[in-house]
């Protein structure tokens, strides 16, 4: 049996990215950089990070996933385009 499952969280993938970001960029606070600067890295990474997730998430908020209860697989499914 395949069960398709569609989830809708819009904090998650929001929250899990920035949490992501502020670990990674814990290290460049040492290289003393101004506040415009670090905003500046911040925001181009997210807008990466965001553009990759696009593949997975709808509207950085829709996930959807199919269960083969057969071969008991759980896939992520890309978004239609």
């Amino acid at each position: 049996m395949i069960i398709t499952v569609q989830m809708k969280d819009p904090d998650s993938l929001h929250e899990a990215i920035e949490e992501a970001l502020y670990q990674e960029l814990a290290e460049i606070n040492n290289l003393g950089l101004d506040e415009y600067a670090h905003n500046a890295i911040f925001e181009s990474r997210r807008e990466k990070a965001n553009a990759v997730a696009a593949k997975w998430f709808e509207y950085k908020e829709y996930l959807t996933v199919q269960i083969d209860t057969e071969a008991g697989t759980c896939t992520v499914l890309e978004v239609a385009r």
